[in-house]
């Protein structure tokens, strides 16, 4: 999952950067409204987390640009404001949650995880694949009853890839989803770590179908296995 922070203090948006990256998920930081802004209208995030008091363009302006263009991306609003009249305008202005500073991480997280847990995405926290299953909570990944252990990295491309069953998703795709803009990113990056999850979730499994595969000229796909039809 991919999320953008638009936050001019650099000390708290580098710290949640860092807190962020850890749960797995790809962030980009902006540290004024205006550039946030146009990050948003380009780039589809799967969060965007924004503080009220901007320079250039505020919290506000920028929540009520997002919602006139039709982005139903979900918004987090950060502020010191917290009196009830301000988080009704963060909330009437189109944010779907408001956190007050300060705040402990912890807080941060859980929000940031039940935002994207809403019905407008349908992201679901246990996502199974035929025997493979993955929990975004507990970042457990299991094949039958086999644990996996995966790279943070390795995660986010095996959730992405989860989240889309049989559908062709392009390097760009996977790219814009699992990789930040700050990441070192190499022409064959994507092609090495689809080689690492299947290293880790295909070859030691001889005896069951493949689930990754490669769409030649196209990307990459996880793929649900037809269920066997014994009937003649």
């Amino acid at each position: 999952m991919r999320i953008l922070i638009i936050e001019d203090d650099r000390k708290i948006a580098n710290a949640i950067k860092k807190g962020l990256t850890q749960e797995s998920y790809a962030v980009d930081l902006s540290f004024d409204g205006e550039d946030g802004l146009g990050s948003a209208l380009s780039v589809d995030y799967d969060l965007i987390i924004i503080d009220r008091m901007l320079p250039e363009v505020d919290g506000i302006q920028i929540c009520k640009a997002l919602r006139e263009k039709e982005k139903q991306v979900p918004i987090l609003i950060l502020t010191a404001k917290d009196k009830i009249k301000d988080r009704v305008e963060g909330l009437n202005a189109g944010a779907d949650d408001y956190l007050t500073k300060p705040f402990a991480f912890d807080e941060l997280l859980a929000r940031v995880r039940a935002l994207l847990r809403r019905p407008q995405n349908v992201l679901e926290t246990k996502l199974k694949i035929a025997d493979l299953s993955l929990d975004t909570n507990t970042f457990e990944v299991c094949r039958g009853k086999k644990k996996i252990k995966l790279s943070s990295k390795e995660f986010a491309l095996l959730e992405y890839l989860m989240r889309n069953p049989n559908r062709i998703l392009t390097k760009d795709n996977i790219i814009l989803h699992v990789w930040d803009y700050d990441a070192d990113i190499l022409p064959n990056t994507v092609e090495v770590y689809i080689g690492y999850l299947r290293n880790k979730i295909d070859k030691p499994f001889e005896k069951l179908p493949d689930l990754i595969s490669t769409v030649r000229g196209f990307g990459y796909k996880i793929i649900i296995p037809k269920e066997k039809n014994d009937s003649f």
